[in-house]
Formats: C-alpha cells, structure tokens, sequence
C-alpha cells in the first residue's frame, strides 16, 4: 500500500532549499516511528537531504541518476511507472513515499493513506505540497502534538483513508 508522509506549513510549505524550514523534533520521531522497518520511497533531493540512506528501512530513490550513485542497499527506480510496479508487487506492505512534490504529484492517484502532520505557522519555502483533493479521503485519525521548549510549534498529526 503506498502512503504519503509529509508535514506541512499553514501555508503548504514543505520545503526550504532542500531542507525543512522548521526544526519539529516530535514529527522527526513520528517520521522515524512509523517508517522504520518498512519501505520509504523519495526523489533525488529529497532522499540527499538525508544524507544517508535512512537506517532499518528499505530506501528507494526516484531518479534518472545512474544506481552507482547510490549505496548498494538503495534501490533506484527510474520512473513513476517503476513505483507502481514495485508497491503492486509488494502490496502487503506499507511504503511511505516522503517527497518531493513530484512524486506527490504523479502518485496521487494511487496512493492509499495519508499521513500529514500539520504545523500551525506560516514558513518561507521553495517547495509547497501539492493540492490533495480530501474529498476522495476520509479522515480516521487526528492526534495534537504537545508544544514545548524543543517543539516550538503547535501542531497535530492527521491519518487520512482512500474512501
């Protein structure tokens, strides 16, 4: 099944040269929760802004750079086509696909669940998420984030199903 994980600005933003204009440790532990042991699936920039292929993960990178400019351990799909190939094969697992803007874009349609984390601020960004049209989701969860010292945001995590 493939799932959209991203957080979001009020105002869309996503992203910031490559980077996440905010520093939300709560969403990086939600992120790293629930991927672990599962599959992510993210664009050449997106998968460089980690700087490492993430840990007791499977990686897949979308990209039209040769596989040799990866780790052995990421698998480097060549096309939109290559992903949906890929989740039909592995239909029983859960495969987050985490960015960017393109592969949210071109995958909308067949994506099964939505995971947004929204945080109620407004940020400067090159990068917004793409428009979801929520009328073919429904939402089965929503959990407020706790603001603090080290979360300088009010925020809340979302679960949205494929109606």
């Amino acid at each position: 099944m493939l799932i959209f994980l991203w957080a979001e600005g009020h105002n869309g933003v996503i992203g910031q040269n490559g980077q996440l204009p905010w520093h939300l440790p709560a969403d990086m532990h939600f992120f790293k929760t629930v991927t672990t042991g599962n599959t992510i699936v993210a664009g050449a920039r997106t998968y460089k802004s980690f700087g490492r292929p993430l840990p007791n993960r499977q990686n897949i990178v979308v990209t039209h750079l040769p596989a040799d400019n990866f780790p052995d351990t990421v698998i480097v799909l060549d096309s939109l086509d290559a992903v949906r190939v890929y989740a039909a094969a592995h239909s029983d697992e859960k495969i987050f696909v985490v960015g960017g803007a393109q592969l949210f874009v071109g995958l909308q349609d067949d994506v099964d669940f939505l995971y947004r984390t929204v945080i109620d601020a407004n940020f400067t960004g090159d990068t917004w998420m793409p428009v979801i049209d929520y009328e073919k989701f429904q939402l089965i969860a929503t959990q407020p984030g706790i603001r603090n010292d080290k979360n300088p945001y009010n925020y809340h995590f979302e679960q949205y199903q494929r109606r």
